[in-house]
């Protein structure tokens, strides 16, 4: 359904200087999407990558929403999205059209005056995955657009192009071995004639991780950097892969080393490099993966390479040695800075660790760093040294240990956004505290899994790492002071990424289905709106015929949708339950959204003829944790991504259980088990029917 604007009066209250500030589509034409233009922070009538332009900044120069006119926003089209389920994308706008990625990496283009439909691409991800459903999620963080070329990169593994015109697939190539445990959920970057894309899968299998850029015109591999050395015995495959392995002991590359890049790259037309931010240890625990110790590079790093070769040109290591997994895929920023009274060509990134970095892009001289939450594994960062000074006992090695941030991270992949115009990054930030342990780990004996989840190490979420209990917030960071300045505390830690404007404002949509708008000075609220679902996917701003937008995406999704358990469920955002839409504002919008349906947690269904055996059901949780919760909920609880299987009358009955799980749902990303046996059905229903009775007892 597309529900269009009502355009009676509208223009009638607007000034001609905020008119002035957005040109209207009609009069240029059509862009030619190139290095110049994406490079090109003004002006800001189209979003033409995932940060809008090579800065990654996410700010828009579009000033007819402001500080004074954003309390007359309203929704002035939506669309529908039946049968999508995560949506956690940042769309793109290109000269009036809008593209965008829905559930299984459907590719959709709609009129972004009006949403009305122009085209849809589906690359049949159901029917290329195969057993790659088991690892990964059907989200898709966006695509890319490169001179009349979508690109969008799938759950199993492929690039595709497509022609943005027609939706017509113009080429399609494969980026990883079909065998192996990955899966991508990332946007593709372009640049100078090329498209990069990444994988994940650290957690799923022998995991060696690398970057590959691809011709944009014809697929062809243009070339390819791996982020961990391989087996010394096979060849390193440049001297930057030899000199890592000297930072490697043991034999890791048993346990592929992981470092995947799944998110987090950053091209620099400046210094023609792209910077890749780098994943966690394959498996998490370093006693495994390399029990002699080492830096492991380059893990959980920031990796500049030579755009037009793929070439090592530096590195800064975030975390060295990591075992939390505090991995450095979050997103990657430029400005230029003033420091010290001397500009600076900076680089801003907020990893998992806590701490916020500010480095010289010309050279990866670390400039400083400061912890933007609460960090507990190390008490500071050495400038000198740029190394972090580790707090004794918090790698776990003499037993338990208390950690923050957790694996989650103090800011995960939701995206920051930078304000040239007020000098502040406006960051979606964590407050939890973890509880770290090996113990009853087999650290000699353990083997990588296969299909299956195991990091070498147990967590356990033990709250907010705050005395005010708060464990998510938005906050505004001074990167040339290393200082908060303002922070507004939010409900739940799952919220979405920021935008910020010339009009002095912050958008975010946030976990509790609002999105709202702020002084990007002071943090003030100045409008919000409920959108009936948890909102996962940042917004974006674009103008077409003098008219400014304000456009996001609506469906609770990503990690936390799937592992989130009872904290993330208790949103209320179920499965099913509540629509998907596109949802474009602009001042007097005046279409009214159909209401949403309350927030509903799911109820465990009573079946008092099931007798619970507590042996099984202890087997069943060891099945539980390695194979379904990392989409149907910590503790059986489902957050929203997947049925809440308390709730399931598919578990009441032997036949039907093994049907689902044998056979799996390929269509709704439900992969197939067929090796499962009787045994380990049986104990599964045990350990689910267990927690669902807990439950109905008030646990």
């Amino acid at each position: 359904m597309v529900a269009t604007r009502r355009t009676a009066g509208f223009g009638a209250g607007l000034a001609l200087a905020a008119l002035a500030s957005v040109p209207s589509a009609q009069q240029a034409a059509p862009p030619v999407v190139d290095d110049a233009a994406l490079a090109a922070e003004t002006p800001g009538n189209d979003w033409l990558a995932f940060g809008r332009t090579y800065s990654e900044q996410r700010f828009s120069p579009l000033t007819q929403i402001d500080t004074g006119t954003v309390g007359r926003l309203g929704v002035d089209w939506y669309v529908d999205l039946a049968g999508d389920r995560g949506l956690v994308s940042t769309p793109l706008v290109v000269d009036g059209v809008m593209y965008f990625v829905r559930s299984m990496n459907v590719v959709r283009a709609v009129d972004a005056a009006t949403g009305a439909l122009r085209w849809e691409y589906d690359p049949d991800v159901a029917g290329h995955a195969d057993r790659r459903l088991r690892v990964g999620w059907d989200h898709s963080r966006g695509i890319a657009f490169w001179k009349g070329k979508v690109y969008v990169a799938t759950w199993d593994g492929r690039l595709n192009a497509i022609d943005a015109g027609t939706g017509r697939e113009l080429w399609s190539t494969r980026t990883i071995d079909p065998g192996a445990p990955f899966y991508i959920t990332g946007a593709p970057k372009v640049f100078r004639g090329k498209v990069l894309i990444g994988n994940g899968g650290t957690e799923n299998g022998a995991a060696r991780g690398y970057v590959t850029a691809y011709d944009a015109e014809t697929g062809e591999q243009a070339w390819r950097f791996h982020i961990v050395p391989g087996n010394p015995a096979d060849g390193f495959e440049n001297e930057a892969m030899a000199m890592a392995a000297d930072t490697w002991t043991g034999e890791w590359w048993e346990f592929g080393g992981g470092g995947n890049a799944w998110h987090g790259f950053t091209y620099d037309s400046e210094f023609d490099a792209v910077y890749i931010g780098t994943g966690n240890g394959s498996p998490w625990n370093r006693k495994i993966r390399s029990p002699g110790g080492g830096d492991n590079l380059f893990l959980c790093s920031v990796v500049a390479l030579d755009a037009d070769t793929g070439e090592y040109r530096w590195h800064y290591q975030t975390t060295p040695g990591e075992t939390w997994d505090y991995n450095s895929n979050m997103d990657i920023v430029l400005a230029d800075l003033t420091i010290d009274e001397r500009p600076v060509k900076a680089l801003m990134h907020a990893p998992k660790n806590g701490f916020f970095y500010v480095i010289d892009r010309s050279d990866g001289r670390l400039i400083s760093a400061e912890p933007f939450t609460e960090v507990t594994w190390a008490s500071a960062v050495d400038t000198a040294t740029g190394r972090p000074v580790e707090v004794p006992g918090a790698r776990y090695e003499t037993g338990a240990a208390l950690i923050s941030p957790g694996p989650i991270g103090g800011h995960s992949w939701h995206a920051m956004s930078y304000n040239p115009e007020t000098g502040l990054a406006y960051i979606p930030t964590i407050h939890l505290s973890y509880q770290f342990t090996d113990e009853g780990v087999d650290i000699d004996g353990w083997r990588s899994p296969v299909g299956r989840s195991d990091t070498g190490v147990s967590t356990r979420r033990l709250g907010s790492s705050r005395q005010d209990d708060v464990i998510g917030s938005l906050q505004a960071w001074d990167p040339v002071r290393q200082e908060q300045v303002w922070e507004v505390p939010l409900e739940g830690m799952w919220n979405a990424g920021t935008l910020t404007t010339a009009g002095n404002l912050v958008f975010q949509g946030r976990a509790d289905g609002n999105l709202v708008a702020y002084d990007a000075a002071s943090g003030a609220e100045l409008w919000r709106f409920h959108v009936g679902s948890g909102i996962s996917a940042p917004p974006i701003t674009y103008a077409v015929d003098g008219r400014q937008y304000v456009a996001l995406l609506v469906g609770w999704g990503g990690a936390m949708a799937g592992v989130g358990g009872p904290s993330e469920a208790a949103h209320g955002w179920s499965y099913g339950v509540h629509p998907r839409r596109l949802i474009a504002f602009a001042l007097d919008g005046g279409t009214e959204l159909p209401a949403s349906p309350p927030p509903r947690v799911p109820a465990p269904v009573e079946a008092p003829f099931f007798e619970v055996d507590a042996g099984l059901a202890q087997q069943g949780a060891r099945e539980y944790g390695g194979v379904c919760s990392s989409c149907h909920g910590r503790d059986a609880m489902s957050s929203g991504m997947a049925p809440d299987l308390r709730a399931s009358g598919a578990v009441l009955s032997a036949a039907a259980f093994a049907r689902v799980l044998r056979d799996g749902r390929n269509a709704q990303g439900m992969p197939a088990y067929p090796e499962l046996s009787d045994q380990q059905l049986t104990a599964l229903r045990h350990y689910i029917r267990e927690q669902a009775e807990r439950d109905l007892a008030g646990r």
